[in-house]
């Protein structure tokens, strides 16, 4: 870590091809370090420039690193392994952002806040400076998910304009070399339960003549994949738990003749609590892997569970289970045999060869998930 006890504050921006904009943001951002009295420095993140960008950074009294890994996330891991202060700013170079009046962020680092998030949609977003799809459907709907998943209190998760604790931010191994960055980094700092806090800022239209790199689906999609792989609860337990559930209902009813439903429904009951009996299992192994290889943090209840559960119990378990369909299965062939192996009435056998196949099927698929999890167990724990 290069952090100089002399610096307060490295203003980070993250650079390609912004030769029209950056002079005007070094600008800015040096301007709101010499009227606010901080030491600081102003640093660009360059990403393989080809427009003479390196060069204006510098005029304008800008340190340049440059980083050769492409991406958003690339760039501005590099330009956080070599800020030299104890906190950073980090903005777009594409002047949509005034890095002149940056005493909101800073004032919050200073209370002790380790991530301080600017939020456009209650400091102001001027016309033309958002997209129609981004303002009122990708941010708002990403955010809520955000929200929902992680319980942060961040209204506008994809601002591009933040600031937080170098030290706490490196803790976290960040590491997402796309625009998901933006995410990785509220999430983490959620999950590791750093302090975070929320100002307005103004969004402005960006003053570049050619397109942004921000791609809206792909982008969208990519901050979406993940917020779903961060979180196995969301992902895979809670919908899993209800499918099971649901399926497993509707089972008992139907064979029980207690709702005006048949086999094929019954059919059906099975097939959902299959799938949520596997989503059940991914939901504890995504978990455990996390936990595992540090892209998680550590949860002591998991890890107590995780050392019950061991392979003999799943083996156990897994048994009893295609034991229990075997026995049905048996049942339907008694059923069989008592019309000497005529015709059958499906709608009486079937009663007993789904939730059978469903049972056997269960069985197998928990005493396989035992070696997967012991599997698991070989890799290194890695905590954060």
């Amino acid at each position: 870590m290069q952090t100089d006890d002399s610096l307060e504050l490295t203003i980070l921006m993250p650079c390609l091809n912004e030769a029209e904009t950056l002079a005007t943001c070094v600008r800015k951002a040096r301007s709101f370090l010499a009227r606010a009295g901080v030491d600081g420095e102003v640093l660009i993140a360059d990403n393989g420039s080809s427009d003479g960008s390196q060069a204006i950074a510098e005029r304008e009294g800008a340190r340049v690193v440059a980083v050769a890994e492409r991406g958003y996330g690339a760039a501005l891991i590099g330009g956080i392994a070599a800020a030299r202060g104890r906190y950073v700013i980090m903005g777009d170079a594409d002047d949509s952002y005034d890095f002149s009046r940056l005493d909101g962020i800073l004032g919050k680092l200073r209370e002790g806040h380790e991530l301080v998030m600017g939020n456009r949609f209650r400091g102001g977003i001027a016309k033309g400076a958002m997209p129609f799809l981004h303002k009122y459907l990708g941010n708002p709907v990403l955010s809520f998910l955000g929200r929902l998943f992680y319980r942060i209190p961040v209204g506008d998760f994809h601002c591009g304009l933040r600031g937080f604790d170098k030290a706490a931010i490196a803790r976290l191994g960040l590491r997402t070399p796309g625009m998901e960055f933006a995410s990785e980094m509220i999430v983490k700092s959620g999950l590791h339960g750093l302090r975070i806090a929320e100002v307005p800022v103004t969004l402005s239209p960006d003053g570049r003549s050619r397109p942004p790199h921000l791609r809206t689906w792909r982008d969208g999609w990519r901050h979406l994949k993940f917020l779903l792989l961060y979180s196995p609860r969301w992902l895979y337990l809670l919908p899993g738990s209800i499918l099971f559930a649901a399926g497993g209902v509707a089972m008992a009813l139907i064979a029980a003749h207690r709702v005006a439903l048949d086999i094929h429904t019954m059919a059906y009951a099975g097939a959902g609590m299959i799938l949520g009996f596997q989503m059940l299992l991914l939901a504890a192994f995504t978990k455990f892997l996390g936990m595992r290889a540090g892209w998680l943090p550590v949860d002591a209840g998991q890890e107590r569970w995780a050392a019950r559960f061991t392979l003999e119990h799943a083996l156990i378990a897994g048994g009893l289970l295609f034991l229990a369909g075997l026995g049905m299965a048996l049942h339907a062939l008694q059923l069989w045999a008592g019309v000497d192996y005529g015709a059958l009435d499906p709608r009486a056998t079937m009663r007993w060869v789904v939730p059978s196949v469903t049972a056997m099927a269960m069985g197998g698929e928990l005493a396989l998930a035992g070696f997967f999890f012991e599997a698991l167990r070989l890799i290194p724990a890695k905590p954060l």
